[in-house]
């Protein structure tokens, strides 16, 4: 009895150390799942945390604060002895600012006598008034004695009350903006005098000390040269070099020392890129600081190797029967690999080469080594004028004192992340749109 008892209990228990193990194998799966998802939940809310803190800070920065009021072009001021038609310089040299402040102090109802108001209504305007208006009588001297409608910035600190930037609970002596102040644009905003607008001087602005007048406008073309120059040399040079590597090059210890070389370049910190374009392209070849030329030869460097390992990826993706069908019905080597091979990487070159842009448009540390932080209050010409860049120009904002800095900077990440984006999204449909699987 005993013997027929014994094997059916050590079935019964081998089934259910099997069903243990089952159920732990299970187990383990579903916390390895867990595990997961709450990764994934973790870095989205990062992610989010991070968007949300700069949108909610530089949302602000793509509306400015303007004044709209009549203002007299004062003889007095601008030529208070009739010297411009001999001397045309007086028209540039004209205290505009006062001429602003004036008529703001009569669209308040200001006392002219009172200095110490007169004071504060001036710290209300845009130090940028002083190029507006001489820009507006130098192109129509006949302004000069008429009242016109115009609109100008206010300044910065205004301008960050006007927004909701500054607690105003906090007593007056610790603010930059008096009561008085607050009451004088109160009064203007019941007037329909003072609003909001669309701040295009972001996007057509240089560089100033001067917040509502600094924009990304010299940022943005000094980046728009550098890529272009990247995009001439890397992309050429790059699938150059993989199509030789991949397709023509033996392989021997030669070739294998550049490969290694290659993947080694492509992990090199970006400033070391830096340092190497400071001493060769500046030092050595004496091409001018701060101009897109040695910017967009620096990051043609760092970007090649990006390049170059993307394209070597799509040819190998090719499948080996395209080479050898063209090679059977009498087609060259180099037939083989343009007629065929490099029409069906084309879509992988691309994604790689727009990847490669994207991390050279983000780069700052090897723009900062070649001088692109020079303050360039004008739009660049050409490559060899000086210029910034938007990385750049967001580091240089990083290290202003006032307020007002604060969302300009974040409203430059916006601007940043959403040319990255396009990039990013750009290079995922063309390889959606032309990806062919095997």
């Amino acid at each position: 009895m005993s013997d027929a008892i014994l094997p059916a209990t050590a079935a019964t228990d081998s089934a259910a150390r099997r069903d243990i193990g089952i159920k732990k194998r299970y187990a383990a799966e579903q916390r390895f799942r867990i595990y997961g998802i709450a990764a994934i939940t973790v870095g989205i809310a990062f992610l989010f945390i991070l968007l949300g803190s700069i949108v909610s800070k530089g949302y602000t920065a793509f509306t400015q604060t303007t004044i709209s009021i009549p203002v007299l072009f004062d003889p007095a001021i601008i030529d208070p002895d009739n010297e411009r038609a001999t001397d045309p310089k007086v028209l540039v040299t004209a205290n505009y600012p006062n001429m602003a402040r004036n008529a703001l102090a009569t669209a308040l109802g200001v006392d002219p006598s009172d200095r110490a108001a007169l004071r504060q209504v001036g710290d209300m305007v845009s130090d940028s008034v002083r190029a507006q208006f001489r820009s507006l009588v130098t192109a129509n001297p006949d302004l000069i004695g008429t009242t016109q409608t115009v609109s100008f910035l206010a300044s910065g600190d205004l301008d960050s009350v006007y927004k909701g930037q500054v607690d105003l609970r906090v007593d007056e002596a610790r603010r930059k903006i008096s009561d008085q102040q607050i009451a004088w644009m109160n009064q203007l905003k019941e007037k329909g005098q003072l609003g909001a607008a669309f701040n295009w001087g972001l996007f057509t602005l240089g560089a100033s000390s001067r917040a509502e007048s600094a924009g990304l406008g010299v940022a943005l073309v000094g980046s728009l040269f550098m890529m272009l120059i990247v995009l001439v040399l890397a992309l050429p040079i790059g699938v150059a070099a993989s199509i030789y590597l991949e397709e023509f090059a033996k392989r021997n210890r030669f070739t294998d020392l550049i490969e290694v070389n290659i993947n080694n370049l492509a992990a090199v910190p970006s400033i070391v890129f830096g340092l190497l374009g400071l001493a060769v392209f500046i030092n050595f070849f004496g091409l001018p600081r701060s101009a897109p030329i040695v910017g967009g030869l620096v990051l043609t460097l760092m970007t090649l190797p990006t390049i170059i390992i993307a394209t070597r990826a799509a040819l190998r993706s090719v499948p080996p029967s395209i080479r050898s069908a063209a090679l059977g019905i009498g087609a060259s080597r180099m037939q083989m690999v343009f007629h065929h091979v490099l029409p069906l990487a084309a879509p992988g070159i691309l994604t790689g080469t727009i990847i490669g842009l994207a991390r050279a448009l983000g780069e700052t540390a090897p723009l900062l080594l070649i001088g692109m932080v020079a303050f360039v209050a004008d739009a660049p010409r050409s490559p060899l004028d000086p210029a910034t860049a938007l990385p750049v120009q967001i580091y240089m904002w990083t290290n202003e004192a006032e307020r007002a800095f604060v969302e300009r900077t974040s409203g430059a990440i916006i601007v940043l992340l959403i040319f990255l984006a396009i990039m990013n999204l750009t290079a995922i449909l063309l390889r959606r749109r032309f990806e062919r699987r095997w």
